[in-house]
């Protein structure tokens, strides 16, 4: 698999778990692992909506780390512990995405890694051949 290509960003949990933040498969599928607002070691921004901007820019960096942007997103999945939270989430989706419209889940579960978080993401994206 040495075609595979890894980002690591230097966040705690990717050594001690063992993964990586971003891998590239040799097809040009890129699959970013779990995002959250967890910026330098703490938690950015204290709604939903701030959590979600800052979790999909969390997202963003690994993308563009592989030269690749927003634009080439193809799927999102956003897990939220609430569901008094899917309009804020959803809203900061729609304003990140909304000229991409990538396919898209939001999925409520009981607790994220930090009972302060309320919101992680996840992007899939793909490395087509550029328009002529």
């Amino acid at each position: 698999m040495s075609d595979v290509r890894r980002v690591t960003t230097g966040a705690p949990w990717e050594d001690a778990f063992g993964y990586s933040r971003a891998v590239e498969l040799p097809n040009g599928l890129v699959l970013v692992s779990g995002c959250t607002s967890i910026v330098d070691g703490q938690i950015a921004g204290g709604g939903p909506y701030e959590q979600t901007v800052n979790a999909f820019n969390v997202a963003f960096a690994a993308l563009e780390q592989l030269g690749l942007g927003r634009q080439h997103v193809v799927r999102t999945r956003m897990y939220i512990t609430h569901a008094r939270d899917v309009d804020d989430v959803g809203r900061a989706h729609k304003e990140l995405f909304d000229a991409v419209r990538p396919a898209a889940s939001m999925i409520i579960v009981s607790g994220l890694v930090d009972p302060s978080l309320v919101v992680e993401v996840e992007v899939e994206a793909f490395r087509g051949e550029e328009p002529a």
